[in-house]
């Protein structure tokens, strides 16, 4: 059981996380409100041997070393990577600290964001098309940039629809090759598709100005990032010349916003993958997540 335990900050668990999470300690305190600034953080967590947080707040190297008593971080959101993770991973490895993220929870209402924005696009159904006519997902190209647990469910969705489908990784798949998905080089992929979608870490930029010279006009371009998988003012320039259309989830609410003015983008303005359902999922996952850690400890 921890001493003290500490959500630093809202943590959009189920209505009903915080008398759980109670039970794992002698003493929890948990704030509604996201902290301004590291002195708050500090002194919020300053006390406690374990911490709850979501993605907004960064945990910083500087938050650590004001927190001794600290031996647990449990981050309620993606952990994929130590780079794009919004918790110094290293730091707190230095300091024997353990750090818990939550991963494959929210990728199924993504999944359902690409298909149902992508088939209205395609078909007009909202009075928006693509072309002139009217397409079918059945054999249209596109191609997937990001192959772990988000784009694999993106690619399961297009292909159950028939969705002529190839992508692009750091590494080969070898369980998406078997699909009949084949692996392509960036610039050929861009080349190639009519629709990319991106299915990237945050803090990963892979579009550039030549990237779009490559994807060239009259195409489709989906973001599912929590942030801009596009360098911005190239992004800008692909969409002023020609008739582009790019769609995404939620990380226009923490960029620029001057893409709204553009005709053809199209932002969700929340995160597909904040269903109830995947709230739920995360919730049980961010409680045995702790679990795991006191049962070792």
């Amino acid at each position: 059981m921890f001493q003290k335990l500490v959500a630093v900050e809202q943590l959009n668990l189920v209505p009903h996380a915080n008398e759980e999470i109670a039970k794992r300690a002698l003493e929890y305190v948990h704030y509604e409100d996201i902290p301004e600034t590291e002195e708050e953080v500090i002194r919020r967590a300053k006390d406690a041997d374990a911490i709850l947080v979501n993605l907004t707040t960064q945990i910083t190297a500087n938050i650590i070393e004001h927190c001794p008593k600290l031996r647990y971080i449990g981050m309620c959101c993606s952990l994929y990577d130590e780079n794009s993770a919004s918790v110094d991973i290293r730091c707190a490895r230095k300091h024997n600290i353990i750090v818990k993220g939550v991963n494959d929870y929210g990728d199924n209402g993504v999944g359902e964001y690409v298909v149902a924005e992508l088939s209205s696009l395609l078909h007009g159904f909202h009075g928006k098309r693509w072309d002139e006519r009217s397409f079918e997902l059945t054999g249209f190209p596109v191609g997937i940039i990001g192959m772990g647990a988000t784009g694999k469910t993106v690619a399961k969705a297009l292909h159950f629809f028939g969705a002529d489908l190839t992508y692009y990784s750091r590494s080969r798949k070898p369980e998406i090759e078997e699909m009949g998905i084949s692996y392509m080089p960036l610039d050929a992929l861009l080349e190639k598709n009519y629709c990319i979608c991106t299915c990237l870490n945050k803090f990963v930029t892979l579009l550039n100005k030549p990237e779009f010279e490559k994807l060239g006009n009259h195409k489709i371009l989906f973001n599912t990032g929590l942030t801009p998988a596009s360098d911005l003012n190239a992004l800008k320039q692909w969409l002023s010349h020609g008739d582009n259309y790019y769609y995404c989830d939620s990380n226009m609410a923490l960029g620029d916003q001057s893409l709204r003015n553009y005709e053809h983008v199209s932002c969700f303005g929340g995160y597909s993958g904040g269903s109830y359902q995947a709230i739920e999922r995360l919730t049980e996952k961010t409680l045995q997540n702790m679990d795991a850690f006191l049962k070792e400890d």
